[in-house]
């Protein structure tokens, strides 16, 4: 049978107490950044959303467009400020609108449509086939975003195309080089807010 002393014991579990408190280190940090990165997602105008009342489906509504101006109207309840608060921000407005007409009203929103707050829209100007608000998604490209807006037309100066971001940092992409020779060397990750402006190309 083995023995070993207590100072063998302690170097055996050093390096193994070390290795535990490493991979908490990066727990730790790997759940923060996560918080950190992850944002809620705002309601916009033209966002379509359900709104079900428990117990009470009469006042319950699907596929409720917010307005342009930002509002809401619902049974029971007229002209909510929807945009810029969350689904579960809009829920517990509109629970304390209800008070006055049912006894502890249990409310949900489900976006059923994104569009999104201006704030979390892409925006394509200029020479675009058909320039457009679009929903910012994680991860899209220039790429993905001239795909949704059907291309560029006939006298779109693609290589002198910009992305403009918070306010005046200017991105150059060459869009001419991204369409026709596949070279996706500019083909930007886009971040929500952002424009992509396309200019005309003079002859």
């Amino acid at each position: 049978m083995l023995k070993f002393t207590t100072k063998q014991l302690q170097l055996a579990i050093i390096p193994l107490v070390l290795v535990l408190q490493g991979c908490a280190s990066t727990a730790i940090s790997t759940a923060e950044k996560e918080s950190k990165e992850w944002s809620p997602y705002r309601l916009g105008g033209g966002d379509l959303i359900d709104v079900f009342v428990w117990r009470n489906a009469d006042i319950s509504v699907t596929a409720v467009p917010i307005r342009p101006d930002g509002r809401l109207t619902i049974p029971l309840v007229e002209n909510i400020e929807a945009a810029g608060k969350t689904p579960e921000e809009l829920s517990r407005l509109i629970e304390e609108e209800l008070q006055t007409y049912i006894k502890d009203p249990r409310v949900t929103v489900t976006v059923k449509q994104f569009v999104g707050d201006y704030s979390q829209q892409v925006r394509v100007i200029g020479e675009a086939s058909e320039p457009a608000s679009i929903p910012y998604r994680e991860g899209m490209r220039v790429l993905d975003v001239i795909i949704s807006v059907g291309g560029l037309t006939e006298f779109a100066a693609g290589n002198k195309a910009m992305i403009i971001r918070d306010g005046g940092t200017k991105i150059p992409v060459f869009l001419d080089d991204i369409l026709i020779h596949g070279d996706f060397t500019t083909n930007q990750e886009l971040a929500p807010g952002d424009v992509l402006l396309i200019p005309l190309a003079w002859f």
